[in-house]
Formats: C-alpha cells, sequence, structure tokens
C-alpha cells in the first residue's frame, strides 16, 4: 500500500467523521456555521489533492512534472468558470425563492466575472 492510499485513507476517515459531527449537530438542533462547513471544505480538498498527486515520485504524476502543470492549468481554469456558474445558479435560486437579489452576491458575482480575464491581462503584460 502506497503513501497515497495511507493518506487517502486517513483523510477520507477524517472528512467522514467531520461530515458525521455536523450531521448530528444539525439532528439535535445545533447551528451549523463557518467552522463546520471550512473543515468539511478543507478536508475534502486534502483528500482530493492528495489521491490526484500523492507524496512521492513513485507515487505518480507529481505537479512539478509538465503533464502535472498541465493538469493544474486546465482544471483551474475550468474551476473558475464552474465556480461562477455556481454563483450564477445561486442568485438565480435565491431571486426565484424569495424574490429578492443579494448585493454581496451580484458583487462576487461581478468580481468573479472579471477576475479571469483581469488576471490574464497581467499574465500577458509579464511576458511582453
Amino acid at each position: 500500500m502506497t503513501r497515497r492510499n495511507i493518506g487517502a485513507i486517513i483523510l477520507g476517515i477524517a472528512t467522514f467523521i467531520a461530515i458525521g459531527y455536523t450531521i448530528k449537530k444539525y439532528v439535535q438542533g445545533g447551528e451549523i456555521g463557518f467552522n463546520e462547513i471550512s473543515v468539511i471544505a478543507i478536508l475534502v480538498m486534502i483528500f482530493l489533492s492528495s489521491v490526484t498527486w500523492g507524496k512521492s515520485q513513485e507515487d505518480g504524476i507529481t505537479p512539478e512534472e509538465e503533464l502535472g502543470q498541465k493538469i493544474t492549468d486546465k482544471s483551474s481554469k475550468i474551476s473558475y468558470y464552474a465556480l461562477t456558474l455556481f454563483i450564477l445558479v445561486i442568485i438565480g435560486a435565491e431571486q426565484l425563492i424569495t424574490g429578492t437579489t443579494n448585493v454581496s452576491m451580484l458583487i462576487i458575482l461581478g468580481l468573479a466575472m472579471v477576475t479571469l480575464p483581469f488576471i490574464e491581462f497581467l499574465v500577458a503584460r509579464k511576458y511582453q
């Protein structure tokens, strides 16, 4: 069993414990807040990263390799578009459900829409 598998198993168990605790807290009438959501998100993020990249050369592709960099670049752009779409869907759902629009979410959507072109502009300027 490789270190990647051992790490993934440990992080998977920790993630299920955090999710189980959060569900238990919700069922018992507790409030789910920033801490619960953050811990679950961080554990899932680390779990997926360990499954994807592992810890050593023999575990597979590393982020430093050309293929690893290509995977990172492509997944970054896809995740940017997915996040922007998620924000748009949340704004639309809120509009349908409550009949109001959250101004903070609209500002976040606007920032999300201009982030990629702005960063591309800055990187292009660096190479010119």
